[in-house]
């Protein structure tokens, strides 16, 4: 389906991010990676699937890094087709002993490099009538969470961000849309089940009910693998007319 097209996959090397270049991978898609921490191995798990993989370490709260990498992508692969914004990172303090610098690096990797990727991918996918901007919010983009202020101000900024492109790209063959998941089990959560196990005292089990039972009414993690699927559909024939949505794989969590 996606054969001889170009995904970017920001924060790819492990978790959401990987999950979604693999499901693009077995549509045929080239992808190019980013991330921190090891590449080889996501490399090579995506090469795998038969597609050609480049990498960029760019770090997404420094702009000339990001514009590195897109000329990057551009030169190995001849233009992003599909741009998939995924980086980002969690900081847990209450507004008012919120470190400054934790704010502004949350807004910077889980927001505006967003922006700096998109108006940098526009013009290409414009040019060839073709192209998918994917979004990964969170459910926190729908709703708020106490003690999470920078990270819900980032996510409901990137359902606007979302809102706004795929408006000023609704007559073209170029759609916009955001991904909401809840909890997903990616390392960065298995981090706070463990941290909930410890400091509660419970098996890992139960630790799970805790933190599932507070917000998702499923009781079950959404996966990597049905986050990619969704990535996929947006790419497919069947989104060419999906625009602006903030679509929620939340277990129901936005539905209280």
């Amino acid at each position: 389906m996606l054969a001889g097209k170009t995904a970017l996959v920001t924060g790819s090397t492990s978790g959401i991010g990987l999950g979604i270049a693999k499901a693009l991978a077995r549509q045929g898609a080239n992808v190019v990676l980013n991330g921190f921490g090891d590449a080889e191995g996501p490399k090579a798990q995506v090469a795998a699937l038969g597609v050609k993989v480049g990498y960029h370490g760019a770090d997404m709260s420094k702009p000339a890094e990001i514009e590195a990498m897109m000329a990057y992508a551009q030169q190995s692969f001849g233009r992003v087709d599909i741009l998939v914004n995924n980086a980002g990172i969690q900081h847990v303090a209450k507004v008012e002993d919120f470190p400054v610098e934790r704010w502004d690096a949350v807004i910077a990797i889980n927001l505006t490099s967003a922006f700096h990727t998109s108006r940098l991918a526009l013009p290409a996918m414009r040019a060839a009538n073709w192209g998918r901007i994917i979004n990964v919010a969170s459910v926190h983009g729908l709703v708020g969470s106490a003690e999470k202020s920078a990270y819900v101000a980032a996510k409901h900024g990137i359902v606007g961000l979302t809102k706004v492109t795929a408006l000023e790209t609704a007559t073209t063959g170029v759609t916009c849309n955001a991904i909401c998941p809840g909890w997903v089990l990616t390392p960065l959560v298995q981090k706070q089940v463990d941290a909930k196990a410890a400091a509660l005292g419970l098996s890992n089990e139960e630790a799970i009910k805790r933190l599932l039972g507070e917000k998702e009414p499923s009781m079950q993690f959404t996966t990597a693998e049905e986050l990619g699927e969704l990535a996929v559909f947006f790419c497919s024939a069947a989104g060419n007319n999906v625009r602006g949505v903030a679509w929620n794989m939340d277990g129901g969590w936005a539905a209280q």
